[in-house]
């Protein structure tokens, strides 16, 4: 099995996709101190209320109409670092070794009993104010008008890679056999539309990380975990504005 894992000194080596290691270090950098590990009190408290998360019910159900809305929670200190979310990813979507679609960043920090090791699954966040979006000059990435999920138009790509720079969540990479920047879909093509419920990443997980649900409906499991009011619920970069659709919490 491939290592796609990203410890931080190799996040700032690699120079994948044509974005600077720098950026990927201040990406992976946010990232973390948003799970907590380099947590200060205000990145903290700015994620942790349902509304600097944007998943009030009246924003969505009013601006963002999608239905299905579909969306996924991340219980992130749940994850083992199994790789079998992965694994699946690349047998369901014909992932190539060199490209991924969802990832699993890795952190070791010192605490009380010695060293911490935390990981942090990544993938397309299919933001509601998508940066890839805006940036994609041929219109090649769109937002399906359904269901919320950031699409590619494969024969409209030209490879300029100008989405793969406007992503925060450096979560695109060109696909040499397409010719065209990939990404994940939320597997709607290779699972949803099938009669699937779940993608593949999460049907794989076995320690309940990734709960993928529909969001306009209040009685599934992703709404309920968002929505709930015990534990602190928090996306990736919130002040990029992108809105998105993947949550983490703990627990």
């Amino acid at each position: 099995m491939r290592k796609d894992k990203i410890d931080l000194d190799e996040f700032e080596k690699e120079d994948m996709n044509g974005v600077s290691p720098m950026e990927r270090r201040e990406f992976l950098k946010i990232g973390l101190a948003i799970t907590g590990i380099f947590a200060g009190g205000t990145l903290l408290s700015a994620v942790s209320t349902m509304s600097r998360v944007f998943a009030s019910a009246d924003e969505y159900a009013e601006k963002y109409p999608y239905k299905p809305h579909y969306s996924m929670v991340m219980r992130q200190d749940r994850c083992i670092d199994c790789e079998r979310c992965m694994e699946a990813c690349i047998v369901t979507n014909d992932v190539p070794d060199y490209g991924y679609r969802t990832t699993i960043l890795q952190k070791d920090s010192p605490d009380a009993i010695g060293q911490k090791r935390e990981f942090i699954p990544v993938l397309c966040n299919q933001c509601n104010n998508p940066p890839c979006v805006r940036a994609c000059p041929t219109k090649a990435t769109y937002k399906d008008k359904k269901n919320g999920i950031v699409m590619m138009e494969y024969k409209k790509c030209i490879g300029c890679k100008t989405c793969v720079v406007a992503c925060p969540y450096n979560a695109r990479y060109f696909n040499e056999e397409k010719h065209a920047i990939d990404k994940c879909n939320f597997c709607v093509d290779t699972r949803l539309s099938k009669g699937e419920k779940l993608t593949a990443c999460a049907a794989a997980c076995p320690a309940g990380v990734r709960i993928f649900g529909d969001l306009s409906d209040t009685g599934s499991e992703v709404y309920r975990l968002i929505h709930q009011i015990e534990r602190p619920v928090w996306v990736m970069r919130p002040e990029v504005g992108a809105k998105p659709n993947v949550f983490y919490m703990k627990g």
